[in-house]
């Protein structure tokens, strides 16, 4: 299985970006992806979450409203929109795919639950 991330870069506040997870070796069936980030210094972070099987979505409470999770089984792609972006949106993102927990709000962002991890993209608002 392989993750490859793209679509971070540099953007003022109040701009957006969106985000592609392409995923290879890996079958979009009743499992969950997700969106993290980490900022210098601070722990990995859950951001979104998105259920493969019925397409439910999850956020955590710093950017309801701001970003969307979506997905497109055709392409095997999974994408983060951001919009309104706030300089305490920087860090390096990464996607992460294989949990089965993500309609458990206890187990939704937690690492240990996803089995595959993409190498990040860096986004930075300033």
């Amino acid at each position: 299985v392989q993750l490859v991330e793209s679509g971070g870069g540099s953007v003022q506040t109040g701009g957006s970006l969106r985000l592609s997870c392409a995923a290879s070796g890996y079958t979009f069936s009743s499992n969950c992806m997700g969106w993290f980030r980490q900022a210098p210094g601070k722990e990995r972070e859950g951001v979104a979450a998105i259920y493969t099987g019925g397409g439910s979505t999850y956020y955590t409470d710093s950017v309801k409203g701001r970003f969307t999770i979506s997905l497109d089984s055709a392409k095997n792609t999974v994408y983060l929109q951001m919009n309104s972006l706030k300089p305490e949106d920087t860090a390096m993102y990464y996607c992460a795919a294989g949990s089965d927990s993500c309609s458990l709000s206890a187990l939704r962002f937690r690492l240990t639950e996803y089995k595959y991890w993409g190498q990040g993209t860096q986004v930075t608002v300033s």
